[in-house]
């Protein structure tokens, strides 16, 4: 099977890449900016805001399925720079599908479309109607109706967690901060936003696995969510991270931190998927083992 991956050296791009490419497959895709380092790779550095290169790339490595991860995911940075998340996430979409018509495309979206859903009426079933509250799930939200009009399949992944992720995010954050504290580089001090906030956290080998599943698998047309079912507060988390380091921390609320719409709780069923053959086999410990391992 031929792949094609935008956003190729990104967090879950680049996991991905290396299991295709162990199973044997051809893999090809864009980047912006870091180079995925993968020397097996077809890996072009495309804008997907120029459509005709973006076609021109496509064409010229005739995949068999396109995977569309590229593009901007932090919900806070969303909204400083909202015309910037719309040009990159919905029109860098639109140039990508024109490119990709008549391929088989897997389109990355997020359980943050879903937006505030009461707790008595979650897990959260696909067939829920999108209701997003942030810039970031709004240009999510409006891509997916684009993939959708032409038959891709959309992912709305839950939260994605372990070692290689962006410190923009909490979990990679709070690594961070505790390495610093390790060696002597920072007071034992942990700057924190809301750690009430309730997640499902899936490892990024069970992401990884996920997107292969879909690839062979998935309907077109069809959404589905990428969860564990299963969810743990942030603050929960950081608690066992800070197991893992063994070291002995203050806390302390950093205004930059909090944002100015968080969803309170976000879980997701996903019996799709698991209809599929897909189910996470590593939690949320392990990937906490994982990311303080890789720091």
């Amino acid at each position: 099977m031929r792949v094609f991956i935008t956003g190729i050296s990104g967090f879950v791009g680049r996991r991905l890449a290396a299991r295709f490419l162990a199973q044997g497959h051809r893999v090809g895709g864009t980047f912006l900016g870091a180079d995925p380092g993968l020397p097996e790779l077809e890996a072009a550095e495309v804008d997907l805001g120029d459509r005709s290169l973006v076609a021109s790339v496509i064409g010229e490595q005739d995949p068999d399925v396109v995977i569309h991860l590229g593009g901007l995911s932090h919900v806070g940075a969303s909204w400083q720079r909202m015309a910037d998340y719309f040009q990159v996430n919905v029109m860098g979409t639109e140039n990508l599908l024109r490119g990709a018509r008549g391929r088989r495309v897997l389109f990355a979206s997020s359980s943050e479309v879903y937006g505030l859903v009461p707790e008595e009426e979650q897990p959260i079933r696909e067939d829920r109607a999108v209701a997003p509250r942030t810039p970031y799930a709004l240009t999510k939200a409006a891509a997916e109706r684009l993939a959708l009009a032409q038959g891709a399949i959309v992912v709305r992944s839950f939260n994605a967690v372990g070692p290689g992720q962006a410190e923009t995010f909490a979990l990679p954050a709070f690594t961070r901060q505790l390495a610093a504290i390790e060696a002597g580089l920072q007071e034992p001090v942990l700057k924190v936003g809301n750690l009430e906030a309730r997640r499902d956290f899936v490892h990024i080998d069970d992401v990884a696995e996920a997107y292969c599943r879909l690839a062979e698998r998935g309907e077109e047309g069809k959404v589905y969510n990428l969860a564990s079912g299963i969810v743990h507060s942030i603050g929960e988390a950081l608690s066992r991270l800070v197991v893992h380091s063994r070291l002995e921390v203050q806390l302390e609320t950093d205004p930059e931190r909090v944002r100015p719409v968080d969803m309170p709780l976000l879980c997701g069923d996903a019996s799709a998927l698991r209809g599929l053959g897909w189910s996470p086999t590593r939690g949320l410990d392990q990937a906490l083992q994982d990311l303080w391992s890789n720091r």
